[in-house]
């Protein structure tokens, strides 16, 4: 039995992966600051005697005996990020500094999660783990994008400078069941304003891509990524590489969910990127990893958990 952290774990991602680390067989110690993480999303693991969870936030040092960590802690929603951009940055940064710092204490194996916004509005399609990126440094979603790119640049200067064991994923668009339904993200908003029969929002002309990654997928990328060789540090791409427009996906949603939602179009926000689509060679040569979820099935999963929040609320 392993002992592993997760911090953010009761966030959206952070709480499918307690869920399946704990149906694994492993002891599991979940750390949240509960800003953006919910009770709600962990409910169900705390009668369970290899489930804990310590309210605190990783901008401090956590002093605890582990085996491994996953440092999913950060905000990942522009409404969120953007509300405390300061905070996002140290959550990014000091957060990275801690645990690494604890890794290096009790000589456990961590991974970061960091995010396909290290790639910025990107020059080059699809991205590969190669590609540098092309950030606004200054810009409104640079406490976001330049704190996880901070954050890989700290782990690997761990693993150069004191061999630690380190992972790094970078992750690009996951949706499914549990996301928060504010968190501004495209997916939760397409299903909760076509669930309450209102306008959905599309930025732009809605012609910009993105890649949709199931949850349930997503988290066994992480833990295979986890538990591959100390020799396999990444930085490897997780993501789902069928690309689609966001118009494609109201419409998909608004067919799915059976409404009569119109589309009501805005102005494209600043630095939002216009293509994202991951390149997943390393994660299928490497990890044997490969996403298999179409979207169609991912949301009809996703629109039935909205649904039955909405109606219960």
């Amino acid at each position: 039995m392993k002992r592993v952290l997760v911090t953010g774990g009761a966030g959206f991602l952070g709480s499918h992966l307690c869920e399946k680390l704990v149906d694994a067989g492993n002891d599991v110690i979940c750390v949240e600051n509960f800003y953006t993480g919910t009770k709600a999303n962990i409910a169900h693991l705390l009668s369970n005697p290899y489930f804990e969870v310590v309210r605190h936030d990783v901008t401090w040092p956590l002093y605890v005996e582990v085996d491994e960590i996953y440092n999913l802690a950060c905000p990942a929603s522009p409404i969120h990020y953007q509300f405390d951009p300061v905070q996002t940055t140290k959550t990014s940064v000091h957060g990275a500094i801690n645990m690494l710092g604890l890794a290096k204490r009790v000589k456990a194996k961590v991974l970061q999660a960091s995010t396909s916004e290290v790639y910025g509005d990107p020059t080059e399609h699809p991205q590969r783990e190669e590609y540098w990126g092309n950030v606004n440094p200054i810009g409104i979603r640079s406490c976001y994008d330049e704190g996880k790119r901070c954050a890989e640049t700290l782990f690997f200067d761990y693993y150069r400078q004191h061999n630690l064991r380190i992972k790094v994923a970078r992750i690009f668009n996951t949706y499914g069941p549990r996301m928060h339904p504010n968190d501004g993200r495209v997916v939760s908003n397409f299903v909760v304003q076509a669930l309450r029969g209102e306008p959905i929002t599309i930025y732009g002309d809605g012609q910009q891509t993105r890649s949709f990654c199931f949850v349930d997928e997503l988290v066994d990328g992480l833990m295979r990524l986890m538990n591959s060789g100390d020799e396999v540090t990444g930085p490897i791409n997780l993501g789902n590489p069928a690309e689609f427009t966001i118009l494609e996906l109201a419409e998909l949603v608004v067919e799915l969910t059976g409404s009569k939602s119109s589309i009501d179009r805005k102005p494209l926000p600043q630095d939002d990127p216009t293509q994202r689509q991951p390149d997943i060679t390393k994660a299928k040569e490497i990890l044997g990893w490969e996403p298999g979820i179409q979207l169609r099935d991912g949301l009809q999963r996703t629109i039935a958990y909205f649904d039955k929040l909405l109606k219960s609320s």
